[in-house]
């Protein structure tokens, strides 16, 4: 058994090493060339020799865009080859991709991934495939060395919209479960101690299961990076539109993440979410005028993720007064513009 693989980050990399485990031949290609000849397996380093050596390429890329660019490159040698693309992309792109390829004469199996790292290393991931029949069929049992599960969703862009919904749900829980566990802080629970009392009601789940380590040391090794979820949203988002939805949920969220890589930590696992509420609940604003002026919630209010009169309920909740909120209403809304500091013009965030 042999096959091509093209990406190594993280979860590249954990597939690569899992496949390699049960006897399958693996040859590599990275962009970073250094990375293929550190990471121990047979490598080639120009990406048109493994297409013209590899009759089934693993694909496992950032993005929509590095995909186009890979599969554009290769296209003069996909004839009869099989492209397998687990890296998650949007579902325009998808269809694009599955053109492209069909018209080179080949195969495109578009098999996003359900899982990261650790069950990747394992073969505990759940594939999500749309493609031909026959193609996955040939290919099987590759996937069941590097899969628990699978669902076979033929249609092209099934595959990719299961998961884009997948990975939207995610990242509204991951920030429901950080933002319960700041707020439990708040009201003086040990995180110990309210992590436990949420793994005995509601918030017992799947999330908290795998991120309660994380969440409790702090420590937000990637699995799947904060970079990679925005991205994903943003596809995500693109789907909400094609079918005229609605997600303003799923925007607010995307815009807490946000800050995040703004904060510079886009690297680090997406539930280091917890960190970045944890710093917006402890948010002072000052003015030019000096001195602390309103707490968190008007800040994300200020952001511009409400548009808010000076009659918002918000006010009446923090018990603001006319004078306070005319002077919120004088300061410009705030954007993450300042990648570095978080300095605007006339407001500076202290985090």
């Amino acid at each position: 058994m042999e096959v091509g693989f093209v990406g190594l980050g993280l979860l590249g990399q954990a597939m690569v090493r899992r496949l390699s485990s049960k006897g399958v031949k693996v040859t590599v290609w990275n962009r970073s060339i250094e990375k293929a000849k550190a990471s121990g397996f047979p490598y080639v380093e120009n990406l048109e020799d493994l297409s013209k050596n590899e009759d089934i390429i693993f694909l496992c890329v950032k993005d929509s865009q590095a995909v186009e660019a890979i599969l554009t490159k290769i296209s003069p040698y996909l004839k009869n080859k099989i492209i397998i693309n687990t890296s998650t992309n949007s579902v325009s792109k998808v269809l694009e991709f599955h053109r492209l390829v069909k018209e080179n004469n080949g195969f495109y199996l578009e098999c996003p991934v359900l899982g990261s790292v650790i069950p990747a290393e394992k073969g505990q991931l759940t594939l999500l495939v749309s493609g031909e029949k026959e193609v996955f069929e040939k290919v099987k049992p590759f996937l069941e060395i590097l899969a628990q599960k699978w669902f076979y969703l033929q249609t092209p862009g099934k595959a990719t919209q299961a998961k884009l919904i997948n990975n939207y749900l995610l990242a509204l829980m991951m920030e429901a479960l950080a933002s319960a566990v700041v707020l439990g802080e708040k009201a003086g629970f040990t995180k110990e101690e309210f992590l436990e009392i949420l793994e005995s009601g509601v918030g017992n789940s799947y999330v908290l299961k795998v991120k309660k380590e994380a969440l409790l040391k702090e420590s937000f090794v990637p699995h799947f990076s904060l970079e990679n979820l925005v991205k994903d949203l943003n596809y995500a988002e693109e789907l909400f539109k094609t079918f005229s939805g609605i997600a303003l949920e799923g925007a607010l969220v995307k815009e807490l993440y946000k800050i995040g890589i703004n904060l510079g930590i886009k690297e680090k696992d997406f539930s280091v979410i917890y960190q970045v509420l944890k710093k917006l609940a402890s948010l002072t604003i000052k003015t030019k005028k000096g001195g602390d002026m309103i707490k968190n919630e008007v800040f994300a209010a200020l952001r511009g993720i409400w548009e808010i009169t000076e009659k918002d309920i918000i006010f009446d909740v923090l018990g603001l007064t006319e004078e306070e909120r005319k002077e919120v209403f004088n300061l410009p809304k705030i954007s993450f513009t300042d990648e570095k500091n978080l300095i605007f013009s006339e407001v500076s965030c202290i985090i």
